[in-house]
């Protein structure tokens, strides 16, 4: 829990006679405690889903795994919101600075996407009512589309990326570097 102070000032008008009118300020303070789901509790996923019944190591592993994208994703919302953007359109920003100048077609784009299953053409017409990117007809195939990152695109990258690393750092502080590298290996060997 997270404790944080609140300082309120109340202005409060009362009326004495009809020619004069007095101000009055109470200031009051309380501290209070905040649950948040972005501390490490080192919960075990039964506590965390308030599992009633013994869960197997296949099992425990995938609610494992999908509880804990939905904290990172939340925490990542959260970071994206102020900017009016989603992770999979922040997704297709990141993929497009990666180009380095060079258009991307959507193919390119879809392969890219951590979800494989999002709507590239939705995500890209989003995009650029923002101004974030710029399509146009391929010269050489007029049947492909090339998307590139605008400067604004990129500037908003530019402002996010403290916060996104932030963000990052946040989850993996809790394992040293052996800790990360294990874990990289094993959710890539789980996953394939």
């Amino acid at each position: 829990m997270h404790s944080f102070q609140i300082n309120i000032f109340l202005h409060l008008k009362t009326i004495l006679t009809k020619k004069t009118t007095r101000h009055l300020y109470i200031q009051i303070k309380f501290t209070t405690f905040v649950p948040t789901n972005y501390i490490y509790t080192n919960m075990k996923i039964e506590e965390e889903i308030k599992s009633t019944v013994s869960l197997n190591d296949s099992k425990k592993i995938i609610l494992n795994v999908i509880y804990t994208q939905n904290v990172i994703n939340d925490k990542l919302n959260d970071i994206l919101k102020p900017f009016e953007l989603s992770g999979e359109q922040y997704n297709v920003l990141r993929i497009l600075r990666g180009q380095k100048g060079n258009p991307a077609n959507m193919c390119i784009i879809q392969e890219r996407m951590l979800a494989k299953t999002s709507n590239t053409t939705r995500l890209v017409d989003k995009l650029l009512l923002k101004n974030l990117v710029t399509r146009n007809v391929c010269p050489e195939n007029r049947r492909k589309i090339e998307v590139l990152i605008t400067q604004k695109g990129l500037d908003l990258l530019k402002q996010l990326d403290p916060k996104i690393e932030e963000h990052e750092n946040s989850f993996s502080k809790n394992l040293n570097s052996e800790e990360l590298e294990q874990l990289n290996k094993l959710l890539e060997k789980y996953r394939n």
